[in-house]
């Protein structure tokens, strides 16, 4: 059983008592202040994190196998919900679903969690599986989609690979989210850079007859 499909993830009760959220929520807010104050998630034991959520280490093994089944959870509750499209244009959808990847890379807590969720990718190959499951793969389906109905509506050329063309959109945010650690305190996550990203990339994707938006 993977560990996007444990008791743990899918909301039911871990070694068969009732499950507590107000535990729950302390448990994952003690990873989280730890993941903030720059606590890698290597140095976090279950002992660490009992004692920061004011819990026993009994408490959290009732309801998480392990670190790894708790990261998962934690990775989770800290994503920021999917945006409401506007479904006005492609180029606005294409502008809301890049937008919480920008306000994630400036916000501390989130930055830090995404930064230790890349870190762990070759480490621990379970966590980023059930990350991907859960939080990659759902975007990047919808991104595709709004990309194929940009094709259809004549907003984008058909002679273009949808797949690559996803990368192409989401790379740049990834570059200064995941890769700059500084990017937060400094311009590169700035307002205004998801429509920069979208309106340069569409700039030589519209079919030659469309016009510009």
């Amino acid at each position: 059983m993977s560990l996007a499909d444990s008791p743990a993830a899918s909301g039911a009760p871990a070694r068969g008592r009732p499950r507590s959220e107000a535990v729950e929520r302390a448990v994952i807010e003690g990873v989280l202040k730890l993941l903030e104050d720059g606590v890698p998630l290597a140095d976090l034991s279950i002992e660490r994190i009992a004692r920061t959520a004011g819990v026993g280490k009994a408490t959290i093994y009732r309801r998480w196998s392990g670190k790894e089944e708790l990261f998962v959870d934690v990775v989770r509750a800290a994503e920021p919900p999917d945006p409401e499209l506007p479904g006005t244009s492609m180029r606005d959808d294409l502008v809301a679903l890049l937008e919480p990847l920008r306000q994630r890379g400036v916000m501390t807590r989130s930055s830090a969690l995404l930064h230790n969720v890349f870190a762990q990718m070759k480490s621990s190959p379970k966590i980023w599986a059930a990350y991907h499951a859960s939080v990659v793969a759902p975007r990047r389906r919808m991104q595709i989609e709004i990309l194929r109905r940009g094709q259809q509506s004549g907003e984008l050329r058909e002679d273009v690979d949808i797949d690559l063309l996803h990368d192409l959109f989401v790379a740049p945010m990834l570059v200064r989210t995941v890769m700059r650690p500084q990017a937060a305190t400094e311009p590169d996550l700035s307002e205004g850079l998801s429509e920069q990203i979208v309106d340069t990339l569409l700039e030589g994707l519209r079919p030659v007859s469309s016009p510009s938006a």
